[in-house]
């Protein structure tokens, strides 16, 4: 008996045919069965699914004499089905790898529920992914629980394709599909309401394809009608079971609100029918209204008439239209205002010791900025040092006494007029003016490997959304940028090809790791004194939109670790907020698989913690190489990489450890011990004194004498490098 059984039903849908087949097929985990419902398929569909049920045991496949529809060609698989839980995917639909995986996991760790709700993410015709924004009720949700337990598990999309079902639960109830649009409706809600524990797993286990066209709920027709026949299916199976009236009122509510999207959707119903459908569906509201139950919000106009539904939509849109010509001329007066503010300021002179910092666009105190600011207050504590942050929420999260502004503010446009001197590692707005005799100090954000700057301009995919002549623009107002080898100083030079000084201080956000500063990152995380720490820390693709790719199957490197060993993993800071934690990331961490430290606000951090790197293309490899300990580059998409970004090296020729082009050569790399051997040791060496030459532990204190006091500093002592000239020292002349 398989664990699960997938059933396919297919109609019409031979361009994405292949893809969804082979989305399972290809699963790592492999205990399963594929029930293909041929449902009369005009086109290729029956041809596709026969030649790869010849070629794959695990695929069998029905043909049915007549189109029955998606519900009914689903109740056709179920009697062929025979493993423990059933899977209902829709043949344009496909499933992300390690989705079964990942589910079969969580079913074990659950000791079988009767249902377990797995996450999706959109995936759009034209490219775009965009998770379900609703993810955090299954993160929330408790181990096992019934819906009267932890009801917020219905505020998620009913329908079919995101939950897996224990086979012998739907046979018990009598579960199946009726003829129809809208036939997950009076499916879903009588098994969730059934089920006696339910599971979730915060995992995005299925890309749910947005076609351009041929989506049959997009289709304009009176079958969108059918929506009240399945409504009346659910009540009349909560009427039977005098246990579940106490839901009586929350699915009336939800069948109006139901009922009135599809009415306000422009494409689903043909116009002269929407007053009939209105009508319908407020006849429909009446009569099912539990007593007592409140009839508010959206779903009042059902008790009114078709005239005032058509009335209160069109005030609503007037109403939305005035609300944007008033946004629109809020923030033409708002852009006066802030002009005569800085022009009233503009007058004033500057203040001599205000120094105003910004990090990784205003998300607070981090980086470079924060390095130097730690190192003024303490080296010229009459300096007044203000951050620039984004939002009251961010300015909540930095340390008491920390003097702030929020950025666009009448307070930033006063401290952004008067200020001397400017640090960030990352542009300022544009609509910042730099004042004569101000000084703006750029950090960067570490060594660069990939191309930046003017070098995108040959990158149309890397660049895409990116204006690079603005950008240019705005780092004209850079007076110094400071470096910590002579790689940064001749990449910042060419990359950005503006009227700033080259100043060799080295990175301020890599004294701690000079100096050996130490952090309590292990004990915050439970990871074991004596396991080694091993950070995989990838970067992101602009060959694929989104940024993100899985490289290496992290359950799998955990376990071949093996014990002693704890994996942590650091996503690239621009996908921390997409999907791809919801790709395994949340829930491997979630089980202490591994150990999620992208939300860790300092890096440094989570360097200081790890006994060894793997990365891909990130600089972060540059800041650890200080450390003196291995390194790995994981680098088995180098040529596209480069070709879709390119890199001011080849980091494959000249690495700072072992290179690995696949996952086994990778696992090999631990399993051998060779990470650490002698050769290790010796790319490292010659890694560092070539990236790490200016890295002296005094970086931050250099900046705060030289640069904001104008006192003499001597400049690091440098590793020479053989035939490379030195370049003009800005520090000799401070």
């Amino acid at each position: 008996m398989p664990r699960f059984s997938v059933i396919v039903p297919c109609f019409k849908v031979q361009g994405f045919l292949r893809e969804c087949l082979d989305s399972v097929l290809g699963q790592s985990f492999g205990d399963f069965e594929l029930i293909a419902v041929d449902d009369c398929s005009p086109d290729g569909c029956g041809a596709i699914l026969d030649e790869y049920a010849e070629r794959d045991p695990r695929v069998r496949v029905l043909h049915l004499p007549e189109n029955v529809g998606l519900g009914r060609a689903r109740n056709a698989g179920l009697p062929h089905a025979t493993g423990d839980y059933l899977f209902f995917l829709d043949s344009d639909d496909t499933l992300t790898p390690g989705a079964l995986r990942a589910i079969a996991d969580r079913l074990a760790e659950a000791a079988d529920p009767d249902v377990l709700v797995f996450d999706y993410a959109r995936t759009y015709w034209w490219g775009g992914t965009r998770r379900n924004v609703l993810a955090h009720i299954l993160a929330e949700a408790p181990g096992t629980f019934a819906v009267s337990e932890y009801p917020q598990i219905l505020d998620l999309l009913m329908v079919v394709w995101n939950k897996v079902y224990r086979r012998e639960f739907v046979t018990r109830g009598g579960f199946t599909f009726p003829p129809g649009y809208y036939e997950d409706t009076p499916w879903t809600f009588p098994v969730m309401l059934s089920a006696r524990r339910i599971a979730a797993l915060d995992r995005i286990c299925l890309n749910y394809r947005q076609r351009r066209q041929g989506n049959i709920l997009s289709t304009t027709s009176r079958k969108h009608f059918d929506i009240h026949d399945q409504y009346e299916r659910v009540f009349a199976f909560v009427a039977e079971r005098p246990e579940l009236a106490s839901w009586r009122p929350y699915l009336h509510r939800k069948m109006g609100e139901h009922c009135l999207d599809i009415l306000a959707k422009p494409d689903r119903l043909p116009p002269a029918d929407k007053p009939e459908f209105f009508r319908r569906t407020a006849e429909m509201f009446r009569r099912h209204r539990p007593e007592g139950a409140p009839v508010d919000g959206e779903v009042a106009v059902l008790t009114g008439s078709w005239t005032g539904y058509r009335l209160k939509r069109q005030a609503a849109r007037a109403g939305r239209e005035a609300a944007r010509r008033a946004e629109r001329a809020r923030r033409a007066a708002a852009a006066r205002a802030r002009t005569g503010w800085t022009a009233l300021h503009a007058h004033r002179p500057l203040d001599e010791n205000l120094v105003v910092y910004s990090a990784s666009s205003h998300r607070g105190l981090l980086g470079d900025p924060a390095a130097v600011y730690a190192a003024a207050r303490e080296i010229a504590p009459h300096m007044r040092g203000v951050w620039v942050v984004r939002d009251q929420e961010t300015a909540a999260q930095l340390p008491p006494g920390t003097e702030h502004v929020i950025v666009g503010s009448r307070r930033y446009l006063e401290v952004t007029a008067r200020a001397k001197f400017f640090v960030n590692d990352v542009n300022w707005p544009g609509s910042l003016a730099k004042r004569p005799g101000s000084v703006h100090i750029h950090t960067h954000q570490g060594t660069p490997l990939k191309y930046l700057g003017a070098d995108l301009l040959d990158k149309p995919g890397a660049r895409l959304g990116f204006d690079v002549p603005q950008m240019l623009r705005r780092a004209d107002r850079w007076d110094y940028s400071l470096v910590a080898n002579r790689h940064s100083e001749l990449v910042w030079e060419r990359a950005y090809p503006c009227h700033f000084t080259s100043v060799r201080t080295g990175s301020p956000r890599n004294d701690v790791l000079v100096n050996g500063g130490s952090g309590d990152f292990r004990e915050r995380h439970g990871i074991p004194a004596d396991h080694t720490v091993v950070l995989y820390a990838p970067t992101r693709r602009d060959y694929r939109r989104g940024g993100h790719v899985d490289r290496i199957d992290l359950a799998r490197f955990a376990a071949d670790l093996g014990e002693g060993h704890t994996l942590v993993v650091r996503l690239h800071p621009s996908l921390a907020g997409g999907p791809a934690r919801g790709l395994g990331l949340a829930e491997l961490a979630r089980r202490r698989i591994v150990v999620d430290a992208t939300d860790e606000p300092h890096l440094t951090d989570v360097l200081l913690a790890a006994d060894a790197l793997v990365t891909d293309y990130s600089s972060v490899m540059f800041d650890y190489a200080l450390l003196d300990r291995p390194i790995v580059v994981h680098a088995d998409d180098w040529p596209a990489f480069t070709a879709s970004r390119g890199a001011y090296l080849d980091i494959t020729a000249e690495p700072p450890g072992h290179v690995s082009s696949s996952y086994r050569e990778l696992a090999w790399l631990f399993a051998s011990g060779a990470w650490r051997d002698e050769e290790s040791t010796r790319l490292r060496a010659d890694f560092r004194a070539r990236f790490c030459e200016y890295d002296d532990g005094r970086a931050a204190e250099r900046v705060v004498r030289a640069l904001l006091l104008g006192e003499p500093m001597p400049a690091p002592e440098p590793v020479r490098i053989p035939g490379q000239a030195a370049a003009p020292d800005a520090l000799a002349s401070a």
